[in-house]
């Protein structure tokens, strides 16, 4: 993924759990995370279309959709990340095929990457938003 919808996502889940109960805005998240609240209210819409937040017109604005031990970082990586999106790795589409590297990379890289990827998801699909949750609440 070539952005930090990521992060901002996860960190916008936290700040729901650790203020369930609390009514909290756009705007206070956008405030939170340093950002327009434009870019917050985007990403929300995102984990709603996914099932992970339960949105409501005004001022009350998400709430998770199930519990943090159920919600894992991969759900809120694949969430966020956009229909037609490249993996986190991606190989260059076009390389010069006249050179012997540039005609050959795509085909030795594949198989790396995709083992790459997919190790990544697996450790995110190994650590829940409770972990990050609770990581954050025993910070000072």
């Amino acid at each position: 993924m070539n952005s930090n919808r990521f992060a901002v996502a996860v960190h916008i889940m936290s700040l729901l759990e650790l203020n369930k109960g609390t009514r909290i805005t756009s705007e206070y998240i956008a405030g939170s995370v340093n950002t327009n609240s434009v870019v917050i209210r985007r990403i929300i819409g995102m984990l709603n279309k996914a099932g992970l937040v339960h949105t409501s017109a005004g001022v009350a604005g998400a709430v998770l959709a199930r519990p943090v031990e159920q919600i894992t970082l991969l759900d809120i990586y694949r969430a966020v990340q956009s229909e037609g999106q490249e993996d986190l790795f991606a190989i260059h589409e076009k390389p010069n095929p006249e050179c012997s590297v540039g005609r050959n990379i795509q085909a030795s890289l594949e198989s790396v990457f995709n083992e790459a990827q997919q190790a990544m998801e697996n450790k995110l699909a190994a650590i829940t938003l409770d972990r990050v949750t609770t990581d954050l609440a025993n910070r000072p």
